[in-house]
């Protein structure tokens, strides 16, 4: 039996993140595992020098990235807090890259993150976090899909 010794769930604060969370504080519990909250901060501009400039003003603005750890925190319930491991991340880059990083980093055993379930053409031209962490991570992925 797969003992889990530590889970990562990205949150970016949609309703399915969310819900995926449900799932990893669920599992973390039951198995008495870590639980590692990432949250990337993604650049959406248009050049290199432009993406660079945005990153480096990101990154020297520490009250944002505690900000945003403490949002992630908050979404624990109390008993959760006082009883699991728990590490907020906040990452900045590209997300599915960033994601796979930290699962390699903190070597985790299981990424439980959420799915918007896009098809079609919004599929094509933006693409899917999941599908993309699914192909590249170096351990299992428990995809979550929010309930209709």
């Amino acid at each position: 039996m797969i003992k889990l010794k530590k889970i990562l769930c990205p949150i970016d604060f949609s309703a399915c993140s969310k819900h995926a969370l449900s799932y990893a504080i669920d599992l973390s519990a039951k198995e008495s595992a870590s639980l590692y909250l990432i949250h990337v901060i993604e650049a959406h501009l248009s050049g290199i020098g432009d993406i660079l400039k945005q990153l480096d003003l990101l990154l020297d603005d520490k009250q944002i990235e505690d900000n945003l750890k403490m949002r992630l925190i908050s979404l624990l319930p109390d008993d959760v807090r006082k009883s699991t491991f728990v590490e907020p991340i906040i990452a900045k880059g590209i997300p599915f890259v960033e994601i796979v990083n930290t699962a390699k980093d903190k070597r985790t055993d299981l990424i439980v993150m959420g799915t918007h379930g896009k098809t079609g053409l919004e599929h094509i031209l933006i693409g899917s976090v999941a599908e993309r962490v699914i192909q590249r991570a170096p351990c299992p992925v428990l995809s979550i899909r929010l309930p209709k």
